[in-house]
């Protein structure tokens, strides 16, 4: 700490010229408290200076100018704090351990408390509002120029982000089909080979077995859905649907006639004249069914022949 010599030991203690403004050091020098001399560093901190009389005048002095609304000054003791299980409120009780940060916070909280039970009904009697109108307006401190600009830079960014993260797919994605695509040239070059393989094989004698001609087509079974048996597993094509839909679903022809237990027992349908070619002839009419019926040619001309 640096200081100024001076003979009075009531420039000592008065000020420390190492921490004040250049206005203060200027009203100091016109005041006559600087002098020139040589510093000298001074052991040991400074006393602090308590005067409480003048704090007192100080608030004195505002009590008297300024009225309570405008002051809000409160000075009251914390509200008692309950004993929380038994329900019943404690006393206030002072000696509050100031290192303990709940008790210390609680302290604050029942005494802001205390105070807003105090001045609440103190302002209601002065007639000042103290709740927010339902059209109560506030004008922002940003104007709406500068929150449009902020806008539109938050969606430019925006924008920039999801055009990065789309590009960052596509090339994800393109390097993956490249690499299926490599996958599946590099297969097809692997049979290829094998396949040739196998035909100078065949073509040298070492080798009567053609079943590497086979491959294809059991690639295309495997795209066509595999054999008959797995077709049948499957279930008729739609074009068999269709037609069973259309013309019927065919099934066992013969013996489709016979009877059976139920149709031998049902004879509601039984006619003697149809099941017998019998029954009453009609009035007016020769024979039976084929009455008027011509004969065939070659029967008569056995009847001819006979006549002869």
């Amino acid at each position: 700490m640096l200081a100024h010599e001076d003979s009075s030991p009531e420039s000592d203690s008065d000020f420390d010229a190492s921490e004040l403004t250049d206005k203060e050091l200027q009203e100091a020098f016109s005041q006559g408290k600087l002098k020139p001399g040589l510093n000298v560093i001074l052991e040991g901190k400074k006393k602090p200076f308590n005067d409480v009389s003048g704090l007192r005048q100080s608030l004195k002095d505002l009590m008297n100018e300024l009225p309570w609304a405008e002051r809000m000054d409160v000075t009251v003791d914390p509200v008692a704090e309950t004993a929380g299980q038994n329900g019943q409120t404690a006393p206030n009780t002072p000696d509050i351990n100031a290192e303990d940060d709940f008790q210390r916070e609680m302290c604050f909280y029942r005494q802001a408390q205390a105070a807003v039970l105090y001045a609440l009904p103190r302002l209601h009697q002065l007639k000042v509002a103290t709740k927010r109108p339902d059209d109560y307006f506030a004008e922002m401190a940003k104007t709406d120029q500068h929150m449009q600009k902020i806008r539109q830079k938050l969606q430019i960014k925006q924008a920039a982000m999801e055009k990065s993260e789309k590009a960052k797919q596509l090339r994800a994605l393109r390097k993956y089909g490249k690499k299926v695509q490599t996958e599946v040239l590099q297969k097809r070059q692997k049979e290829k080979s094998a396949m040739m393989t196998q035909i100078k094989k065949y073509q040298k004698g070492l080798s009567d077995k053609l079943d590497f001609l086979e491959g294809d087509q059991t690639q295309k079974k495997n795209k066509t859905g595999g054999s008959a048996a797995q077709k049948a597993k499957k279930g008729p094509s739609a074009k068999r649907r269709y037609k069973d839909q259309k013309f019927g679903f065919g099934g066992k022809k013969k013996g489709s006639k016979r009877n059976t237990k139920e149709s031998y027992n049902d004879v509601s349908g039984f006619r003697a004249s149809v099941a017998h070619g019998k029954g009453q002839r009609r009035p007016g009419k020769k024979g039976g069914k084929n009455a008027n019926k011509r004969p065939g040619k070659k029967v008569r001309q056995k009847m001819k022949s006979k006549t002869r």
